[in-house]
């Protein structure tokens, strides 16, 4: 058996904290390790690191090699999990096509190699049981069915599609599975509730199991444009994934087939898709209030309070959400989550940065974070892990300061290289080649000033780059 893990998304519902530079699958939610993480360790209960392939785009892929160093560091070692960038993104039936490729031409799967498919950004408990229901799907999927893990639910939820099933099972052994009848989708609370009263639905959690074989067929039958793909190499799929359609592959191929079946999950499951979800997800104090931060509150009720740097205090507030970041500030009632997406798109339309960039971004050798910037000026702290460096690289428009405030810096400026310390600073000019390493035991921290007339992030040309970058970006 094979996990596929899709780790590609932006979680744009839970903005300000998930954007798509630092989306919600690598952010710590619920408790000290991130959802990819918690996905992962959820997984190895069932699947050897080898046979587990993680899906992502080349943006995030340095944040998936980096959960998964830390896992190892503190679980158990992942040297040989896969993992696949894809070019565009184009939705779950084509990343689900490209790892089945992945499978067949790299791990040399058959047609009888069943698959787990599984969003890398849940919240399900208890995992030991959880990896149960993942055997027994596995046991169903080899008899040709297409395997889906619906939720029973406990509410009218709109946020989710539901799955309809009738009494029949698949065959008379699999007591535990009924036949699907039909997908919908998220409905509106009036629906959502008729559904719960019915009996016969259950939430769509988005994993899947299946025969490599059985969904090639379904695919042939259903998604032919898809299904010519895998006909390629590996390499010519990655070359033309771009041209691929943009569907879901519950629209693609589960709600067409009549192979389906649905596994019913009885344990707790959350896709943590909104602040409502998360809401559900976290402890809360004795006013059912969820407080984050330096908090105080005075007459609140059912509020999540998510702070960072400044002090929060509410008065008389009653269900609502308030979210801080260093950039931006959301304040919502609860049950009004699902239009935060609404939100990001009027800021795109704007051209906002604060849809899709954070203060502080991640780079495969560390992070910055933007203290100020103005006409002709940006302030950052940058912080270079240790044995990492940036790459060697030249500005056209700006120069640059360097002030060392932690640990040491090997700095290469033209043809000279020097060591610089603890406050200790160095000069970068306009249009020169320049490097910042660090090779000591602790993370180096500095501050950079940049001046000139453009400081923009695209002002970079790369000559050597040890991640394999090309993008223009630090």
């Amino acid at each position: 058996m094979k996990a596929l893990i899709l780790a590609g998304g932006s979680g744009e519902r839970l903005w300000p904290l998930s954007r798509k530079n630092y989306p919600k699958q690598f952010l710590k939610l619920n408790g000290d390790k991130s959802l990819l993480q918690q996905t992962m360790e959820r997984i190895l209960r069932v699947i050897s690191p080898e046979d587990i392939i993680v899906l992502t785009n080349s943006t995030y892929k340095f944040h998936v090699l980096s959960d998964l160093k830390s896992l190892s560091a503190i679980n158990r070692p992942l040297p040989n999990t896969h993992i696949i960038s894809e070019p565009a993104s184009r939705n779950t039936a084509p990343a689900t096509a490209l790892g089945i490729k992945y499978c067949m031409e790299k791990l040399g799967c058959k047609d009888d190699e069943v698959i787990f498919l599984s969003p890398s950004d849940h919240a399900i408990q208890p995992a030991d049981k959880f990896a149960e229901y993942i055997r027994l799907a596995d046991e169903v999927a080899r008899k040709g069915c297409l395997v889906t893990f619906g939720i029973k639910p406990d509410k009218p939820a709109t946020g989710y599609g539901y799955i309809k099933f009738n009494s029949q099972h698949p065959t008379d052994g699999d007591k535990n599975f009924f036949k699907v009848k039909e997908f919908t989708e998220k409905p509106d609370s009036e629906t959502a509730k008729r559904y719960i009263d019915s009996g016969t639905y259950f939430w769509n959690s988005g994993m899947f199991a299946f025969r490599i074989g059985t969904m090639i067929e379904e695919m042939n039958s259903h998604a032919p444009e898809i299904a010519r793909m895998i006909n390629l190499s590996f390499e010519e799929m990655l070359s033309s994934f771009a041209q691929m359609p943009n569907i879901s592959l519950d629209y693609a191929v589960m709600e067409k087939s009549d192979r389906a079946v649905v596994l019913p999950l009885d344990l707790y499951w959350n896709d943590i898709g909104s602040w409502d979800s998360l809401y559900d997800v976290l402890d809360k104090d004795g006013n059912g209030n969820v407080k984050k931060g330096d908090v105080l509150t005075v007459n609140t009720q059912g509020t999540l309070i998510l702070g960072n740097k400044r002090h929060i205090a509410t008065i008389g507030l009653e269900n609502c959400l308030i979210v801080e970041t260093d950039d931006a500030i959301l304040v919502a009632k609860r049950g009004e989550a699902q239009k935060v997406k609404d939100v990001v798109n009027k800021l795109k339309e704007n051209a906002k940065a604060e849809a899709e960039e954070h203060v502080t971004t991640f780079r495969p050798w560390g992070s910055y974070t933007i203290l100020e910037k103005g006409p002709r000026y940006k302030i950052k702290r940058i912080v270079v892990n240790p044995n990492e460096k940036l790459s060697l690289q030249m500005h056209y428009h700006r120069s640059e300061h360097w002030v060392v405030v932690k640990g040491s810096a090997k700095v290469t400026i033209g043809d000279k290289e020097m060591f610089i310390h603890e406050n200790e600073s160095v000069y970068v000019p306009k249009s020169t080649l320049h490097r910042l390493e660090n090779h000591g035991k602790v993370p180096l921290e500095i501050i950079e000033v940049q001046n000139g007339e453009y400081t923009g992030e695209d002002d970079i040309v790369r000559c050597e780059d040890m991640y394999g970058r090309t993008l223009p970006l630090k």
